[in-house]
């Protein structure tokens, strides 16, 4: 992670569970004080108290470091709720179906928003057999390529890495209405209705 727990984080999740500074403190068997210092930025945790803080404020380490809670709001788990993400030092690509704290390679990644299509990143859809054949006209070289296809429906995801130097197409069997994904390196996340 690049940050540490500031004290506005503890005292607002602390608030949040209706605790004192004393009742957390016994929690988790230090003083009063102790609390108050850090809720006053005038001192820090130690690292060995960070798992037992998180559980005593019901939140996650990387929670309590972020100073973002996250609450799950997709309760019919409609995977067309899924959010890219994007590692810029290693290229790691992590999907998931609602919100998440991710990091990768010691950075917080953000979620990927996806813009509609441009001329620039234009998608052919044909028949082939019980398959389309998708194909997105846009060069493929070191330093600019699309680097994944996904189609995304409500109870399925089809997901194509692609390689620079390849060829930007794939098959994929679109069955039902949803939405293709493409990443470009440089453009970023584009999407097209299905």
């Amino acid at each position: 992670m690049n940050s540490y727990i500031t004290g506005q984080t503890i005292r607002k999740l602390r608030e949040n569970r209706a605790l004192t500074q004393n009742e957390l403190a016994q929690q988790l068997g230090v003083s009063s004080k102790a609390v108050s210092k850090w809720e006053t930025a005038k001192g820090l945790p130690d690292i060995t108290l960070l798992e037992p803080l998180g559980e005593a404020l019901g939140v996650s380490v990387a929670e309590l470091l972020s100073g973002n809670t996250i609450t799950n709001r997709n309760l019919s788990s409609n995977i067309l709720f899924s959010k890219f993400y994007v590692c810029p030092v290693c290229g790691n690509i992590i999907r998931t179906t609602g919100e998440a704290a991710i990091s990768c390679c010691g950075i917080a990644l953000p979620p990927l928003e996806a813009e509609d299509t441009d001329a620039e990143h234009i998608v052919t859809i044909e028949p082939v057999e019980d398959e389309k054949f998708i194909t997105v006209n846009h060069p493929m070289t070191k330093s600019h390529f699309i680097s994944f296809l996904a189609f995304v429906t409500s109870d399925r995801v089809q997901f194509v890495k692609l390689y620079p130097e390849g060829n930007a197409e794939t098959r994929l069997q679109l069955r039902g209405r949803g939405y293709l994904y493409l990443y470009c390196n440089k453009h970023g996340l584009m999407k097209v209705r299905v």
